[in-house]
């Protein structure tokens, strides 16, 4: 019991030590690196306060992750101001339609022998990170990342593909801009609309628009797509060694998810409840944990029962 005791009196410690060596100093150069500026010293105080709180959640987590108790690493950035509730209504607009038909699954399993790893990054099929702002658009992103991946497989170009013409454009299709969206309507409207532009023709501004999609500008197209077996990461596993990257949808309201910087994320609250749309690129282990490798503002890797 002592032991238990005095391991968590120096947690507290380690932690309150990284906060307070110059704090003002730290608040201030975090709020001129992201271009932060509060309309009253009200609001300032409160976000500052939530800034405190997120800061020592990183500090304590990393100090954890340093004697071996977590898999990955946090790190502050532009995001270290807003509660959980705050991000996960501003960025995690992917939305499962309540008439979605998934059916059963087309996906053909071809029973062949799977590579022990892979990264799809190596090959060139994915293109750089991209910054969604506060708009709920994830889900544009991930549709565009697996179209990406198949215009690289089939013409030999790597292009970076209009989020933007899905956040304005799709709404048919039963998506809604920045609040929200699922990738089977992004996929089902560039089938219906015989296209997609290129990001360069038609870029992204992070705010729903009218649509002005010009078929002259058209980069791809998409004939069709699938479902995989619901639940089932063997089939994922194959479909991203045989196919390549796949667009699928996460739990991302965890506290500590927007946190990331290294290592595998891992997180037992994680629930079946998605509402982030992210882009498979690879798998592997690495130690004793299985991990999908993921696109998302950032690259993660995150641990499953492969």
């Amino acid at each position: 019991m002592f032991c238990n005791l005095l391991l968590i009196s120096l947690w507290g410690f380690a932690a309150a030590a990284a906060i307070n060596l110059p704090e003002d100093g730290h608040w201030f150069l975090w709020k001129k690196m992201h271009n932060k500026q509060y309309s009253h010293q009200v609001e300032e105080s409160g976000r500052r306060r939530i800034w405190e709180e997120n800061l020592e959640m990183i500090a304590v987590h990393n100090l954890e992750a340093s004697l071996g108790l977590q898999t990955y690493e946090l790190a502050m950035n532009h995001m270290g101001d807003l509660t959980t509730e705050e991000i996960t209504g501003m960025l995690m607009g992917t939305s499962v339609p309540s008439d979605l038909e998934r059916g059963p699954s087309s996906f053909v399993r071809l029973n062949t022998s799977l590579p022990q790893s892979l990264d799809w990054r190596d090959e060139g099929l994915v293109t750089e990170v991209k910054l969604q702002g506060s708009c709920g658009s994830c889900w544009a992103f991930s549709a565009v990342g697996a179209l990406e991946g198949q215009l690289k497989k089939t013409k030999g170009i790597l292009l970076s593909l209009s989020s933007q013409n899905l956040l304005d454009c799709s709404g048919k299709c039963g998506n809604h801009g920045c609040k929200g969206g699922f990738m089977s309507n992004a996929f089902k409207y560039v089938v219906r609309n015989h296209g997609i532009a290129s990001d360069a023709s038609y870029p992204y501004v992070g705010m729903q628009g009218p649509c002005n999609y010009d078929s002259e500008h058209r980069a791809a197209n998409c004939s069709g797509y699938v479902f995989l077996p619901a639940g089932d990461e063997l089939a994922l596993k194959e479909a991203l060694a045989t196919v390549g990257p796949v667009s699928v949808a996460i739990d991302a309201s965890r506290p500590k998810f927007v946190f990331y910087r290294h290592g595998v994320y891992k997180d037992v609250s994680c629930t079946q409840k998605v509402n982030h749309g992210v882009l498979v690129v690879g798998y592997g282990t690495e130690g004793t944990h299985d991990y999908w490798l993921v696109k998302n503002r950032c690259v993660l890797r995150i641990t499953a029962g492969l």
